[in-house]
């Protein structure tokens, strides 16, 4: 696999593997409790990153297509650390999500293994685009302006980590 590829897909599971570690902590019991009406339950968290990242697989597959089209890619530097991540990572702004994105009738008993199954389809997407010149393909984010291909999976695993910041910031104030 390209070793642009490489390097964020072990980004993205060193971020899910985090997450997972952070959702663990929260006992069983207060997974579905919401700190205030206003905020999400640990395991709606985690079903907001499964909606989002489900829409992502779908988008990136579109720009692979575009990126076809494209002579192959030749750059290799890395690619971490990358703006994308401070400013998703960046919690002093609160976002809207789309009401395509909200997590409803979320069931904590299911929620990581459709996190998990959505990783296993970025990671099947992705190994589709291998040699691709993802860099030079792009499609807007809703709150965060344009991102090329390789920023929307670098999306991905700091996506779990600002929500992971989320948790722990809930476990403290509990």
């Amino acid at each position: 696999m390209h070793p642009r590829l490489s390097e964020l897909l072990t980004y993205v599971g060193r971020e899910t593997s985090a997450l997972r570690e952070v959702y663990e902590s929260v006992p069983p019991d207060d997974r579905n409790v919401r700190p205030d009406p206003t905020r999400w339950s640990p395991a709606e968290i985690v079903h907001h990153l499964a909606i989002v990242d489900q829409r992502i697989v779908q988008l990136l597959g579109r720009l692979i297509e575009q990126a076809r089209a494209l002579p192959p890619e030749t750059e290799t530097a890395p690619l971490l650390p990358s703006p994308v991540v401070s400013r998703v990572l960046d919690r002093s702004r609160r976002f809207r999500t789309s009401q395509a994105s909200e997590p409803l009738q979320t069931d904590r008993e299911r929620v990581w293994d459709e996190l998990l199954a959505t990783r296993r389809a970025l990671a099947d997407v992705v190994a589709t685009g291998d040699g691709l010149a993802l860099g030079s393909v792009s499609a807007p984010h809703p709150a965060l302006g344009t991102f090329n291909g390789y920023d929307w999976i670098t999306f991905v695993g700091a996506h779990a980590a600002r929500h992971a910041d989320q948790i722990l910031e809930m476990r403290r104030a509990h």
